[in-house]
C-alpha cells in the first residue's frame, strides 16, 4: 500500500483528495493535517464524507511514515514550509500549488501533466500539480502548438465555478453575490498564464515565433500574445473555456487545417491520454463535472479555430490530476481510484 499523507486537509482540495484516496485500493491515509481543525473528525468539515470515514485531523505530521505527501497549501506556502521543514528523502511530494510550477534552477519539480509529461512524472520525486484554468487552456492548445500552428494572437475566455476560490468566503464567492451572476476578473494577467505559455513554448517548432508570457515581457509584431479573460460563473464546479486561434492561407493548406484535419490532429495528440478526449460535437459542462476528464471540440470558421475545452476544477484541474500523476510516479495504472462517473442528467 502507498502510505499518503495529506497537509492542507481542511479545504475544498484536501477534502475532494480525501474523497478519492478513501476507495483507491493501493493508497492508505495516514494524517490528513490541518492545525485548525486538529482532532476534529474530519466529516465535521467535509460533510459529505459521512459514513465514509472514521478518520480525524491531526496537528502533527509524522512524515517519515508516508511514501508521499500532497501539498494542499494556498499559493506561497508551499515553498515557506520546505524552507521551515526537512522533508526525509525517500518522501514524494505532489504540491498543489503554483509554488513550483515554472522550471528553474533552484527546485527540481516535474510540471505534472500527464499528456506532455508522463516519462518524467514516473521517475520523479517533487510534483508540481498544473493549475485548473490551466490545465484547460494548454490542452485546448497544446496540439496546435506542436504542430506549429500558433502563429497570431491567441484570445482565450474561461469560466470557472466558485469552488475555483477555495473555500474561504470572500466577497465575490457567497452565494447571494455569485448566484445569477457573472463576471470577469484578472484580465490579461492571471498567475496560470506563466504555466501555459512554458508548455506551449515547449512543444512549439524551433522555426516558429516565441509564445510569450505577456506578464514579464513586452510584446513586438513578432511575438505571440494569450488574450486570457477569466469569468466567475454562478455554478460550483467546472471549467467551460473558448480559445480562438488564426491561421494562414488557404483552407486545407498546412498553415490553415480543415475543420476535419483539425479533428484528427487533436484525435491523434491524445489518442493515448487516459482522460482527455476529442468530442466530434458541441460540448456541455455536466459532460466532465464531477470525473477527471477533459473533452475538447473543435470548429472552424474561415481562417479561424474555435477550440472549446472543458474539466471539472476540483478534479482534472486540481487533486483528480494529482491522484493520476501519484499513479504514474509509483508505477501503478494512471487510472487507478479514478473512474467517476457525470451525472446522468
Amino acid at each position: 500500500m502507498i502510505k499518503v499523507g495529506i497537509l492542507g486537509a481542511a479545504g475544498y482540495t484536501g477534502g475532494e483528495l480525501i474523497r478519492l484516496l478513501l476507495w483507491h485500493p493501493e493508497v492508505e491515509i495516514v494524517f490528513a493535517n490541518s492545525e485548525s481543525n486538529a482532532g476534529n473528525l474530519i466529516t465535521d468539515v467535509h460533510e459529505g464524507l459521512l459514513g465514509e470515514t472514521e478518520l480525524r485531523f491531526s496537528a502533527d505530521m509524522p512524515l517519515n511514515q508516508v511514501d508521499v505527501v500532497f501539498f494542499c497549501f494556498g499559493h506561497g506556502k508551499s515553498e515557506a514550509f520546505l524552507k521551515e521543514h526537512s522533508i526525509p528523502a525517500h518522501v514524494k511530494i505532489i504540491d498543489l500549488a503554483q509554488d513550483f510550477r515554472i522550471a528553474a534552477p533552484t527546485h527540481d519539480f516535474v510540471y505534472g501533466l500527464p499528456e506532455i509529461h508522463k516519462e518524467s512524472i514516473q521517475t520523479c520525486q517533487h510534483l508540481a500539480n498544473p493549475g485548473c484554468f490551466a490545465t484547460c487552456v494548454q490542452l485546448g492548445l497544446l496540439p496546435l502548438a506542436k504542430a506549429g500552428l500558433l502563429k497570431y494572437d491567441i484570445a482565450v475566455n474561461a469560466i470557472t465555478g466558485s469552488t475555483g476560490a477555495g473555500q474561504k468566503p470572500s466577497g465575490t464567492t457567497h452565494f447571494s453575490w455569485r448566484n445569477n451572476n457573472l463576471s470577469i476578473y484578472k484580465v490579461f494577467t492571471h498567475q496560470h498564464l506563466h504555466e501555459i505559455c512554458q508548455s506551449l513554448n515547449e512543444l512549439r517548432p524551433i522555426h516558429t515565433p516565441n509564445i510569450i508570457d505577456t506578464l514579464v515581457a513586452t510584446p513586438t509584431e513578432k511575438d505571440i500574445t494569450i488574450d486570457f479573460i477569466p469569468y466567475r460563473g454562478d455554478f460550483a464546479r467546472g471549467i467551460f473555456c473558448t480559445e480562438v486561434v488564426k491561421f494562414d492561407g488557404k483552407e486545407g493548406a498546412s498553415s490553415n487545417p480543415t475543420k476535419e484535419q483539425l479533428a484528427e490532429l487533436f484525435k491523434e495528440f491524445y489518442k493515448n491520454a487516459a482522460f482527455t478526449h476529442y468530442v466530434d460535437k458541441a460540448l456541455d459542462l455536466k459532460q466532465v463535472v464531477n470525473t477527471n476528464k477533459a473533452l475538447i471540440h473543435v470548429d472552424k470558421f474561415g481562417n479561424k479555430a474555435v477550440i472549446t475545452s472543458m474539466i471539472d476544477n476540483l478534479l482534472k484541474g486540481a487533486v483528480g490530476q494529482a491522484v493520476q500523476n501519484l499513479n504514474l510516479m509509483f508505477g501503478i495504472d494512471e487510472t487507478t481510484g479514478l473512474r467517476l462517473k457525470p451525472s446522468a442528467f
